[in-house]
């Protein structure tokens, strides 16, 4: 049976930066969170000038990992657990934050020197309490290690994580979380399955798609009801999406700057070890 919508919430212009500004439809003042999915920010698309330096500044994590998907242009990772990786568009990077890291992040090198145009979307996935105090890790996936699915003409969908039609993501996560990201042609029309029992989103970065019989628009989110599984989704411009569906975490959720964890003490104790240099430092 058909998914109901439950939320269709538009995008807010949030500053993260002194210099830079993402829309944000997640967390939203008429819905929080989704858990595991906590957070959804949409950088971009920004023209970068040639022989631009900006980065931001390396800042601390912990308790969650910061998932993202290059729409456009090159994205730059570094962190202070020995990782570096430069990722293009249709790639997606992965860092848990575990019990605390620190980096930095930007367009490439590359693209600060030669100019261009960037675009992300970035996530925040949750971890389960009992794996927030592990090390940090890192994984990426390159466009062409996430299978094709759902294939037919018009439509060009990939899966980053989980499984779908048989298919397994490159990516692994604690918790099972399915992500598909691509493009769908004006006129193209799609039935998506969900597990039900799940949260599942279908965020639109470009175009606009008719679901349930309501235009959904650039810049807006989806949040369905729980229960079925059938999503059909119809293409009414040239349209570019992210489909998440996630196993519920069924506990507390404290979220402040950079943290997510279960309880405010938790949150305190974060902003103090990153007040008192306890994330360590980077050279970046």
């Amino acid at each position: 049976m058909q998914k109901k919508i439950d939320h269709i919430l538009s995008g807010r212009v949030k500053q993260i930066t002194p210099d830079e500004t993402v829309r944000q439809p997640l967390p939203h003042a008429e819905f929080r969170f989704a858990n595991p999915f906590i957070v959804i920010h949409h950088l971009g698309p920004e023209t970068i000038a040639a022989g631009s330096k900006f980065r931001i500044h390396p800042h601390p994590h912990r308790g969650f990992a910061p998932v993202t998907f290059q729409l456009q242009g090159e994205g730059y990772h570094k962190d202070n657990a020995g990782h570096d990786e430069t990722i293009v568009a249709g790639d997606v990077q992965w860092m848990f934050a575990g019990k605390g890291v620190l980096h930095s992040e930007g367009p490439s090198a590359r693209l600060l020197e030669t100019g261009g145009t960037q675009e992300l979307i970035q996530l925040w996935i949750n971890a389960p309490a009992v794996h927030k105090g592990e090390e940090p890790f890192y994984q990426s996936a390159r466009k062409s290690e996430q299978p094709l699915v759902l294939q037919q003409e018009g439509v060009s969908l990939r899966l980053a994580s989980g499984e779908y039609e048989g298919q397994k993501g490159p990516l692994k996560s604690f918790t099972p979380v399915t992500m598909l990201s691509g493009r769908m042609e004006k006129g193209s029309r799609v039935q998506l399955t969900a597990e039900p029992g799940y949260w599942t989103l279908l965020y639109v970065a470009h175009g606009s798609v008719l679901v349930n019989c309501e235009t959904v628009n650039e810049g807006q989110l989806i949040v369905f009801e729980k229960e079925n599984d059938e999503i059909i989704v119809s293409a009414e411009e040239d349209t570019q999406l992210l489909f998440l569906s996630g196993e519920p975490i069924d506990e507390p959720v404290a979220a402040k700057d950079n943290f997510v964890m279960n309880t405010a003490a938790e949150i305190e104790q974060a902003l103090d070890d990153a007040k008192n240099g306890r994330f360590g430092t980077l050279e970046y």
